[in-house]
């Protein structure tokens, strides 16, 4: 099959950080489905760990993570797929990755493809979505009645563009986002956000700007270290912060005098660890396919950069690099 891999993790404008490569055809056992690619997106997982992460001398690494697909074939306790079955799903950090025309990936952790999406329009959702909804309503458990206000800093991105929408179609929340540049201020709007704030500036001085003195809740999605100081500032006494990137440090005796709770997100937990309710993904990414169907969210799919091969990979790295990307990257065919 074919596949990009990389041998060394290497900065991305080096020629062999990812290569175009053949690798044996996978074989499903046990609960996996065998899935024929049709579509990825790309995720800032991604880049982290393609240049980060070295695999054994001389072995090839596949990353990537969201997928969209048709399945070919399936183990031998798998009950909730067939062949042919169209399906999308974040898979496994523990496993090979989805830049490839044949991936492996467990049953519990895959949802049935949303039935009005393209493979590409359902290829940018996985991963962000149920990024977004563990972190709403599983590590923040926002009530669906909520009247308060969330703080969602970096709405603009991947997990930001499903995030705002989750949280403005199935909760009361007053929902804030922050973003810097006009096209992506507009594009957080589009989305659903009662406001728009630049968060490159004061956060808390910002939240006064609209009226609003503090927060319930915050999700921090990146820069959380740079933020950090005005995230507690901009929360309420007992407001609760969730977070999904990696600061290097953070002084968590500053949340103590207002007595706020840290959450940290990360959407792998449950396939990292065989978790006892790792099928809640699967039903998860079953009721994001019918909240797509339904027109309750749509697909944030905002650059189309082609056939998935090492040389448009390479272009989408970079532009998540650069910190200025909104919304999802998908590629589609090899």
């Amino acid at each position: 099959m074919k596949a990009i891999a990389y041998k060394r993790a290497l900065p991305i404008k080096d020629e062999q950080s990812l290569l175009d490569v053949t690798l044996p055809d996978p074989i499903a056992s046990g609960h996996d489905l065998l899935v024929e690619v049709q579509a990825i997106s790309v995720n800032p997982v991604d880049v982290k760990v393609r240049s980060s992460a070295n695999p054994p001398d001389g072995e090839y690494k596949v990353i990537g993570w969201d997928a969209a697909g048709i399945v070919r074939a399936v183990g031998d306790a798998v009950t909730l797929f067939k062949p042919g079955d169209r399906v999308f799903y974040a898979g496994s950090i523990a496993r090979a990755g989805t830049n490839s025309e044949l991936h492996l990936v467990d049953e519990f952790i895959t949802g049935h493809m949303p039935s009005s999406l393209d493979f590409a329009q359902a290829a940018a959702l996985p991963l962000t979505a149920i990024t977004a909804w563990e972190l709403l309503f599983e590590r923040l458990e926002v009530p669906a009645d909520s009247k308060e206000a969330i703080l969602i800093i970096g709405a603009a991105g991947g997990v930001g563009s499903i995030l705002v929408q989750l949280a403005r179609q199935l909760t009361g929340l007053t929902v804030i986002g922050t973003a810097s540049r006009p096209h992506t201020q507009q594009w957080v709007r589009e989305l659903g956000a009662h406001h728009v704030i630049d968060h490159a500036h004061p956060l808390s001085q910002e939240l006064k700007k609209i009226g609003i003195d503090n927060v319930k809740y915050v999700a921090s999605l990146n820069q959380t270290e740079q933020h950090f100081s005005e995230i507690v500032e901009a929360l309420a006494p007992q407001g609760k912060l969730a977070l999904i990137d990696d600061p290097v440090a953070l002084d968590c005796r500053l949340l103590k005098r207002k007595s706020i709770s840290l959450h940290w997100e990360f959407m792998f937990t449950r396939a990292l660890f065989a978790t006892v309710d790792m099928h809640k993904q699967h039903e998860l990414l079953n009721e994001v396919a019918r909240l797509i169907d339904t027109g309750i969210i749509k697909t944030t799919v905002a650059e189309n950069f082609g056939t998935i091969n090492a040389s448009n990979l390479k272009r989408a790295h970079a532009l998540l690099e650069s910190n200025t990307a909104k919304g999802k990257i998908v590629l589609e065919g090899f």
